[in-house]
C-alpha cells in the first residue's frame, strides 16, 4: 500500500472517530469551538472539510464572515462574531475570526494602530470568558513557506475552479510577507494564554496537516474509547505555540 493510500486509510478512521466524537457531544451537551488561522492559502479550507466532511449538518457550522458593514463597524469589535458561537451540542468552525484584527487589519491598514492594540490587550480577556462559561475551545495556526505559499497562489489564480478561493488581498500576500511576519509573531506572543494556547501547524504538506489537526482535536477531547487506534500527533508537525518557535525554524520567516 502506498502512502498516499495510507494517509486516505488513516483519514477514513480519523473521520469516523470524529463522528463518534460529535455523537457524543451531542448527547452531553458539550459546546465546541475552533479557530482557524494562518497565512493566504496555508489550507484552512481543505482541513475543515475534512473535519466536517461527514459530521452533522444540522450540529455543525461552518463561520467565514464578509468583511463588516458599516453598522458592524460602529459595533464592539466581536459583536458580530458572539451571535455565531456554539450553544449545547453544537460545534462551530471559524474560517478565520476575529484574528483579522491582528493581520490583515493590521497589514493592510483596515484599523487604526489603536484598535488594534485594544484587540490585543481584550482577546486573552474574551477567550477565558468563553473557556470558562463552558466552550470547549481550540484555536490553531496553519503556517506555510513563502515559497509553498507562492506556489499555492500560482496555481489559485491559473485553476478556473479555484475562483472562490482568490482575492484582492492575495497579489499583496507575498509582496508583504516581512509585515504579515511580523504581526504573526506579535499576535502569538500576546494571544496564546494557558486556557487558550495557539496550536502551530507546519502545513505546507496538506495531507500531514490534516491528518495531525484531527489527531489534535480527538486527543484534546480525551475520550480513551473514542482515541483507540488513533495516532498521536507529530510534533514535528504540530505543536504548541512557544516562543522559540519564531526562531528556531518551526515557524516560517
Amino acid at each position: 500500500m502506498s502512502k498516499s493510500d495510507d494517509d486516505e486509510a488513516e483519514l477514513v478512521q480519523l473521520q469516523l472517530a470524529l463522528i463518534a466524537l460529535q455523537k457524543k457531544a451531542i448527547k452531553d451537551g458539550d459546546k465546541i469551538l475552533v479557530v482557524f488561522e494562518g497565512r493566504d492559502a496555508a489550507g484552512k479550507d481543505g482541513v475543515i472539510a475534512r473535519i466536517t466532511e461527514h459530521l452533522s449538518r444540522r450540529a455543525t457550522t461552518v463561520v467565514a464572515l464578509p468583511k463588516p458593514t458599516d453598522r458592524e463597524r460602529s459595533e464592539w469589535y466581536f459583536q458580530r462574531y458572539v451571535e455565531w458561537l456554539p450553544a449545547c451540542g453544537e460545534a462551530v468552525l471559524f474560517n478565520r475570526s476575529w484574528y483579522n484584527r491582528a493581520g490583515v487589519e493590521r497589514v493592510m491598514d483596515f484599523s487604526t494602530p489603536q484598535q488594534q492594540e485594544q484587540f490585543l490587550r481584550d482577546v486573552p480577556a474574551f477567550e477565558r470568558m468563553l473557556v470558562e462559561n463552558g466552550l470547549r475551545y481550540v484555536k490553531f495556526w496553519l503556517d506555510i513557506s513563502r515559497e509553498e505559499q507562492a506556489k499555492r497562489l500560482k496555481s489559485r489564480r491559473e485553476d478556473p475552479l479555484k475562483a472562490f478561493k482568490t482575492s484582492p488581498l492575495d497579489a499583496v500576500a507575498q509582496e508583504k510577507w516581512d509585515d504579515y511576519t511580523k504581526a504573526r509573531d506579535e499576535m502569538l506572543m500576546r494571544t496564546h494564554s494557558d486556557v487558550a494556547p495557539w496550536i502551530c501547524v507546519r502545513a505546507d504538506h496538506k495531507k500531514a496537516a490534516r491528518l495531525n489537526v484531527i489527531r489534535w482535536l480527538l486527543h484534546a477531547a480525551g475520550d480513551k474509547k473514542i482515541l483507540k487506534g488513533v495516532e498521536r500527533p507529530d510534533p514535528a508537525v504540530i505543536f504548541p505555540f512557544e516562543p522559540a518557535a519564531l526562531e528556531d525554524g518551526r515557524l516560517a520567516r
